[in-house]
């Protein structure tokens, strides 16, 4: 008989084919990638910590380790009333472990779930309820539940303390909502695992999509320039795809769509670029010589590494700026190679190059001033300096984000690694590090962790801020002949 764990839970809510593809066609369904591993080594991290709350508490084998052994123990340490990390239950069919079972009184236990997140989401609470549900079907008495997250007011101090760095929020109430109808979800589930064909179920039938696809199924019948390219098609794209219309090509001229979306539709007909000149004219004459193209990449940790920071802030590593004055272009750039904080020496290396004047070009503004703001906080020194940096950006992302410039090609994106392609041709796709999550994590890795491809990873990341920052001057060069 397969056994239904709360992850097999969880997935059967997100998506009942990709249940079924857990049991029958596995193979199908991706690795995790880098960044998804990342998530995960920062969550076992928050796990960890979470533990010396409890010091009292029985740590058990992990499931994939010895099962039945977790199982065995379980019932032990139940029996004495123990407080118990990763207490494994099976009841009939279904399997569950909490994070933290807690004893209370005379014969109540309490779950106490642990999570990586800074607030508790609505998937928390069926995460909790599965644990319940279970527990309770094989006799244990549970009083409440909690939910132990991230405090996103934390600012370390020296040395971490878990009763500051994490909170506890009670969901009682909202798992008991949630708990609501649980036997038929569960019996629906069942019934869709032993089947041996895949349920149908498309993208407009019960797909979730806030969540990442893992079968190209269910996708692969869309045309290209499909309506789930609008830019920001959210619930018209689904109200097309219920009509069965499928293209941007084909949506009906009576069919109301904001501005952005019309260009989308007429361009699509047209196979042509939209280009308004009069306003792409107007951005470039405000640009002022020297141009510095600058970039930044980031990390961030759920456990902050450095005093003074927050969990999951972003700490600057590394930067690539092109500085044109006219005559010649110069490159300069900076990679932190060490685990020291790397904000200040960061800042520093910028002061060097950016000069005191000309136009300072990003491609979309809030991510690089929200970071020079937080340097200034950080190193208030600087706060002059930052001001005045800030003063002179200037966000390429405007004219793409307002359809000043508009490529089909770009799908309904006006990120950099949309509009680089198709306004020139060039890409991201034969770089070994091709985004700015894959850059993070590669840095972390490579910093914080033994590798062995340490100076290929620190080669990769130079070369990938490099494009971002070459690829605007290209961009650039674009637009003043259009």
């Amino acid at each position: 008989m397969p056994l239904i764990t709360k992850s097999k839970y969880m997935i059967g809510l997100q998506c009942p084919k990709y249940l079924w593809m857990m049991f029958h066609d596995l193979d199908k369904i991706p690795e995790f990638d880098l960044a998804t591993e990342y998530i995960i080594q920062q969550g076992n991290i928050i796990g960890q910590l979470a533990k010396k709350l409890f010091p009292k508490g029985v740590d058990l084998p992990e499931e994939g380790k010895d099962f039945k052994l977790n199982i065995q123990k379980t019932q032990e340490l139940l029996k004495k009333r123990k407080i118990i990390f990763e207490a494994g239950i099976v009841a009939g069919a279904l399997y569950a472990r909490a994070d933290v079972l807690v004893p209370v009184g005379k014969d109540e236990w309490d779950i106490i779930e642990v999570k990586g997140s800074t607030k508790v989401k609505e998937e928390h609470i069926h995460d909790v309820s599965f644990q319940r549900h279970v527990y309770q079907l094989a006799g244990l008495k549970i009083r409440k539940c909690f939910l132990l997250h991230i405090n996103n007011k934390f600012i370390k101090k020296g040395e971490i303390n878990p009763k500051k760095l994490l909170t506890q929020e009670e969901i009682t109430s909202e798992v008991e909502e949630a708990i609501i109808g649980i036997e038929e979800r569960i019996d629906d589930m069942m019934e869709i695992i032993n089947n041996k064909e895949a349920p149908d179920v498309s993208i407009g039938n019960g797909c979730n999509n806030g969540f990442e696809c893992v079968s190209e199924d269910c996708w692969n019948f869309l045309p290209e320039s499909h309506v789930f390219e609008l830019y920001r098609g959210g619930k018209k794209s689904l109200e097309l795809l219920e009509a069965k219309i499928f293209s941007i090509k084909d949506i009906p001229n009576d069919f109301k769509l904001n501005g952005k979306q019309e260009i989308q539709r007429k361009y699509a007909n047209s196979g042509k670029v939209h280009i308004n000149k009069e306003e792409i004219k107007k951005f470039l004459s405000g640009l002022k010589y020297p141009l510095y193209y600058l970039d930044f990449e980031t990390f961030q940790t759920a456990v902050p590494l450095y005093d003074g920071t927050k969990p999951y802030q972003q700490i600057p590593f590394q930067f690539s700026l092109h500085v044109d004055d006219g005559k010649q272009i110069k490159h300069f750039e900076y990679l932190h190679d060490s685990q020291d904080d790397p904000r200040e020496k960061f800042l520093q290396e910028m002061i060097k190059v950016l000069g005191t004047e000309g136009s300072i070009i990003v491609f979309n503004q809030s991510f690089e001033i929200t970071r020079l703001k937080e340097l200034a906080i950080a190193f208030p020194k600087y706060k002059n300096w930052v001001d005045s940096i800030i003063k002179r950006i200037v966000d390429l992302l405007t004219p793409f984000r307002n359809f000043d410039y508009y490529n089909p090609e770009q799908k309904g994106s006006c990120s950099i690694k949309a509009v680089l392609p198709a306004i020139t041709g060039k890409s991201y796709k034969e770089l070994n590090i091709n985004n700015g999550g894959l850059a993070s994590v590669s840095y972390f890795e490579s910093v914080f962790n033994e590798v062995e491809n340490k100076e290929q990873i620190r080669k990769d990341l130079l070369e990938y801020c490099k494009l971002d920052t070459e690829g605007m001057i290209w961009i650039i060069d674009k637009l003043k002949v259009i």
